[in-house]
């Protein structure tokens, strides 16, 4: 009998599916491309410069989660909790966040070209230096929200 070691990716989608609570998980520097990881609970957990490019993460909760670096390019969070996460120097360009709840979020220096923030709350998000270039904020509520210096929005 051959048996094949799992990818990260593999062994935390497998993690997921069988509803193991990941919150507080160190996967930082993670390769977790195109994952699929729904409604997974990740709060509190260390994602710092992890790959999660195209993954699936909607209605995940991302809550406190530490994603300072991590490629998110195109990955869909729709109705995502992101409310108190690290996300300094993210790349989402492309990113669906329709209906994520960013409040309190720290996203300095983030990429947001091109992604989808329709129906996102973002009270208080810290958004310093942000692109937000081609981005669409269609009723996105933005109340106290740190905006200086972002490229690309105008009030």
């Amino acid at each position: 009998m051959t048996f094949r070691v799992l990818t990260e990716r593999e062994q935390v989608e497998a993690a997921v599916a069988a509803g193991t609570d990941l919150s507080g998980a160190n996967l930082a520097g993670a390769d977790l491309s195109g994952a699929v990881l729904a409604d997974a609970n990740l709060t509190g957990a260390n994602l710092a410069s992890a790959d999660l490019s195209g993954a699936d993460l909607s209605g995940a909760d991302l809550s406190h989660a530490v994603l300072a670096d991590a490629n998110l390019a195109g990955t869909d969070l729709s109705d995502a909790n992101l409310s108190h996460a690290n996300l300094v120097r993210a790349d989402l360009f492309g990113a669906n966040l329709t209906g994520a709840v960013l409040s309190d979020a720290y996203l300095v220096r983030v990429n947001l070209t091109g992604a989808v923030l329709a129906n996102a709350y973002l009270v208080r998000a810290n958004l310093v230096r942000a692109n937000l270039t081609d981005a669409v904020l269609t009723d996105a509520v933005l109340a106290d929200a740190d905006l200086t210096n972002v490229k690309g929005y105008t009030r």
